[in-house]
Formats: structure tokens, sequence, C-alpha cells
């Protein structure tokens, strides 16, 4: 599954519901996919120190499959910013998703809904 910024945010903070369904999906061995995109947003968080942002660090080290913006992403990206008029972030976010074959998580589906062939669901 492909990580949106506001789920890993939830997930990281210890928010219902998100915390125990990400375990329970990484319990059962689900794959968690990273945009490149998902971590600049992610470590950019103004609200944690500098430990609590390198324990993010190895955090994501540990548990993400990192997907870089390459040039396949960034023109997918672009087709769906075309298509649906995302915003570059979100349009980067759902290329991921198309990319990896993997659905999305985000708690904001009704925007990602637009674009064709994502499955976009929240937790």
């Amino acid at each position: 599954m492909t990580f949106d910024t506001n789920i890993l945010i939830a997930y990281l903070d210890k928010e219902e519901p998100a915390f125990s369904s990400c375990k329970r999906y990484k319990e059962l061995g689900v794959p968690f996919i990273l945009p490149a995109i998902v971590e600049a947003e992610l470590l950019a968080y103004l609200h944690w120190s500098m430990e609590q942002r390198n324990a993010v660090e190895r955090f994501l080290e540990d548990n993400f499959v990192f997907v870089p913006l390459d040039r396949a992403v960034a023109r997918m990206t672009a087709e769906i910013r075309r298509q649906t008029r995302l915003k570059s972030p979100d349009a980067a976010i759902a290329a991921t998703a198309l990319f990896t074959n993997t659905p999305l998580v985000t708690r904001n589906v009704r925007d990602f809904k637009k674009v064709p062939g994502l499955q976009a669901m929240t937790l």
C-alpha cells in the first residue's frame, strides 16, 4: 500500500484507527510504499525536534520501500495532473501508487477518486 502524508503522520502520532490498521497490515506482510514526495513532506514537518526527525528517518528506512520520482513516475504525474487538476504533490503520490500497482491510503479519498484506475482508501 502506498501512503499519503496525512495517513503516515496519523500512524506516527498513534492516531486511531490508522495506527491499529497499519500495524495489522504490517503484520500481514503488506509492503509499505513511500513516495519520494511523501518523504519530503514528512521530513519538513515542523512540529518535530531533530531527535524525533531522526527517529522518523530510521523508521522509514526500516519499514518502507522508497519509490523515487524517476522519469516514469514523473511522466505519470504530469498525465494525472493534466487529467484531474490535482496539485502536483498529490498527482505524484497517485502516480506512485499506480506505478507500484498498490492501493493508496489517504484521508483525502474524495480528490484521489478523480484518478482513473487508482484504488484510494482510508484507514
